[in-house]
């Protein structure tokens, strides 16, 4: 069975793979490039929930009024 952990070596031995895949100079520009399609994807799905709100929100007074 494999352990769900990862220890010290393993990380260690990603760690070297992926310096010698990428590089150690373009690490940081992935990691930069990363980190700005995670606040982008956050943006959009933030909006996208309030943008749902404000339906809501549109219907809840037109069944309302509907009612009066």
């Amino acid at each position: 069975m494999f352990a769900l952990g990862f220890g010290a070596q393993e990380i260690g031995i990603v760690a070297l793979v992926i310096v010698l895949l990428f590089g150690a100079k373009k690490i940081p520009e992935l990691a930069r490039g990363l980190g700005e399609g995670i606040k982008e994807f956050k943006k959009s799905a933030r909006t996208a929930v309030e943008e749902e709100d404000k339906e809501k929100k549109a219907e809840e007074q037109d069944e309302s009024q509907a009612k009066e």
